[in-house]
């Protein structure tokens, strides 16, 4: 799902501190044959997605005493790994009225950046 294919939200949401709106996306799992492979078969994986928002920082981490800012390390439209029960889910609606689910997750949520 390229950033130009994304659904633009009824809402627009703007995370708070550190944390990044992501909108999960399936990776397909294909064998060089040609053969999909179902989720179930694929065991516990961390999950794609894309960056549809990012908050400004300013929430101080415990540990380091710094602030994180997604801003320097993610911009909107990057593509996100995260593990798979990370962030918390939310249901928001398209410009059609149809159902989009995005996740809101901490910075220290995203696994990396997939290229």
């Amino acid at each position: 799902m390229a950033a130009s294919s994304l659904p633009t939200l009824s809402v627009s949401i703007e995370p708070l501190g550190d944390r990044v709106v992501v909108m999960p996306i399936e990776a397909e799992q294909i064998t060089s044959f040609g053969i999909i492979i179902p989720d179930t078969a694929k065991g516990e994986k961390p999950q794609q997605g894309i960056v549809l928002a990012l908050g400004s920082g300013g929430i101080p981490s415990t540990s380091s005493g710094q602030a994180a800012n997604p801003r320097d390390y993610l911009k909107v439209g990057d593509k996100v790994l995260f593990g798979k029960y990370a962030g918390d889910e939310v249901k928001l609606k398209d410009k059609d009225n149809k159902d989009v689910e995005v996740k809101i997750l901490h910075l220290d949520a995203v696994l990396g950046l997939v290229k």
